[in-house]
């Protein structure tokens, strides 16, 4: 059940990370803060599809 998720950058929309979730756990797109390396700071990255 597990999947890989790719995790985008919301201020610049660069797929920074690769990540895997349980789907039958959190079905929902997952969020985290990780570092932008565009930025040099910790932005808000979303799971796209």
């Amino acid at each position: 059940m597990r999947v890989k998720i790719t995790l985008a950058c919301t201020e610049t929309g660069d797929r920074n990370y690769i990540n895997t979730k349980n789907k039958r756990t959190n079905p929902d797109r997952t969020r985290a803060y990780e570092n932008s390396p565009r930025f040099k700071k910790c932005t808000l990255h979303r799971e796209t599809k």
